[in-house]
């Protein structure tokens, strides 16, 4: 690890304070961010507060199945649930957030939407520097654009962005990522890779730990340059773009109208909600193999909008690596 310049006893007024948002629905999202945080709380220069949010409802693990459809017109309409209250008031003064969170539904997820439109949120975010940490099966762009107005509306600094991603293809993925959140075993399949976030990617993400520790330790927080780059923290897909939109555009219609249908947990919402799983089966089954074909027929021509996609959505770190070497575990 690159080292720490030579550590004073801090005082009161040097601490830096860190503010971690925390919701892990199946838990993976919560050893990722404790091992970017460990580092942190490691280091005697700063205060790192966890606020775990807690929605009023809570959301099981594993999901039952119409209980994990049920989330799905919310997750899509970015309608915020019901928390219980934070420990925070409002008036804490932080000089760093980092706010990982999950994709839902090609969205942030319901806590973490809900906690961004909280009345406090704003308060709390207000000129700060924020990094955001997705954990997700694949698709991530567009629920990032999401979160990025959402902080826009708090008037937060969103410095960095880490994207993790399950390391499986695109269509093993499409069987491995539902069986474990429905049955909460990630290697219930015989013959496919275990879903989610393999345990390698989760240790060596503790590299952004240590490359915060060292730009707060230099108050590069307080300008406007992200900190983690070239440490890969996000390497986008650019062609999976185009199946990300569809089902944003079928995850906001269909929302909408079975919105119009009931509330979360109301018996006739089911039979809608079946009817959607039949479309959405259909959907990836003939949209995202035909996307994908299409792209590798048309690569070519494609190479740089492709390169300018991707330049956007790695942004603001980037997918460099030119400084992994520094942080080697």
């Amino acid at each position: 690890m690159a080292p720490l310049n030579t550590i004073k006893t801090p005082t009161r007024a040097s601490i830096k304070r860190i503010l971690v948002l925390s919701y892990s629905q199946t838990g993976q999202l919560a050893e990722i961010t404790q091992s970017i945080v460990a580092p942190l709380q490691q280091c005697p220069h700063f205060s790192v507060h966890i606020e775990t949010l807690r929605p009023v409802h809570p959301y099981p693990f594993p999901w039952r199945f119409f209980s994990f459809l049920d989330a799905f017109p919310e997750s899509a309409q970015m309608v915020a649930p019901s928390l219980h209250p934070l420990s925070l008031t409002g008036d804490e003064d932080f000089d760093l957030v980092i706010l990982p969170y999950q994709v839902w539904f090609l969205a942030p997820s319901l806590p973490i939407t809900a906690f961004l439109k909280h009345p406090l949120a704003k308060k709390l975010l207000m000129g700060k520097p924020v990094v955001t940490v997705i954990a997700c099966r694949n698709m991530w762009m567009l629920a990032q654009e999401k979160t990025k107005s959402l902080l826009a509306a708090c008037g937060a600094r969103l410095l960095d962005n880490v994207a993790m991603v399950d390391p499986s293809s695109t269509m093993t993925t499409l069987l491995t990522t539902p069986v474990w959140l429905l049955s909460g075993k990630r290697d219930l399949l015989p013959g496919l890779p275990p879903a989610g976030i393999d345990a390698a990617s989760i240790k060596a993400a503790s590299r952004f730990g240590f490359a915060l520790r060292d730009a707060l330790q230099n108050d590069q927080e307080r300008g406007t340059a992200p900190l983690l780059t070239g440490l890969n923290a996000a390497d986008s897909d650019p062609s999976l773009l185009f199946s990300e939109k569809a089902g944003t555009r079928s995850f906001h219609l269909w929302g909408k109208l079975l919105r119009t249908v009931g509330e979360p947990g109301q018996w006739h919402r089911r039979p809608f909600l079946l009817l959607y799983v039949c479309f959405l089966i259909t959907l990836i089954l003939s949209v995202v193999p035909l996307s994908l074909l299409m792209q590798a027929v048309l690569r070519p021509f494609l190479q740089r909008k492709m390169a300018l996609l991707k330049q956007k959505f790695d942004a603001p770190s980037g997918s460099g690596t030119e400084r992994m070497a520094l942080y080697e575990l």
